[in-house]
């Protein structure tokens, strides 16, 4: 199922509408009238890795997206995954939630999880970087600065 695209849209009532596409997962937003959020979950692999490149925002709107391809990625077997979220220029609660939902997924069977963040510092880094130090769940994640250093290694099970 890898290289499926899935979209997500809301419409006035509030009700999500999704669709599978193509390669490149996309959910268009509209928030408010004449503005609209893209929102885009790509997949690739690299060797024993499935990664999963996002980007624009990662929100109560959006996570559910991003969510459901990684429940996708983990029912397809595939438990090494790589979250590149260099591309994340905002991440609220729900997006954070999404990530700890993620870990504890594939925690559950084994597999291993590491994130993309900028190589930029904590101080200046990403708004997602900033996000996990800010809640104090950085520490739970295996952070690299790119998708190289992060499928250089073999995968490793999460521990608790």
């Amino acid at each position: 199922m890898f290289g499926n695209r899935f979209s997500a849209r809301v419409s006035g009532n509030g009700r999500w509408a999704a669709a599978l596409q193509g390669s490149v997962g996309t959910a268009s937003v509209s928030v408010s009238e004449g503005h609209e959020v893209t929102f885009k979950v790509t997949d690739t692999e690299h060797g024993a890795w499935a990664v999963l490149q996002v980007s624009g925002e990662l929100d109560l709107v959006t996570s559910p997206v991003l969510r459901q391809r990684v429940h996708d990625v983990v029912a397809e077997g595939r438990h090494s995954l790589v979250l590149d979220l260099s591309e994340v220029w905002f991440c609220d609660s729900s997006g954070v939630g999404v990530l700890i939902g993620s870990r504890r997924l594939l925690r559950s069977c084994q597999g291993s999880l590491r994130l993309i963040l900028p190589a930029r510092g904590a101080a200046d880094g990403s708004h997602v970087n900033k996000v996990l130090g800010a809640l104090g769940v950085r520490r739970l994640f295996e952070i690299h600065p790119d998708v190289l250093s992060a499928v250089d290694e073999d995968p490793r099970p999460l521990s608790a």
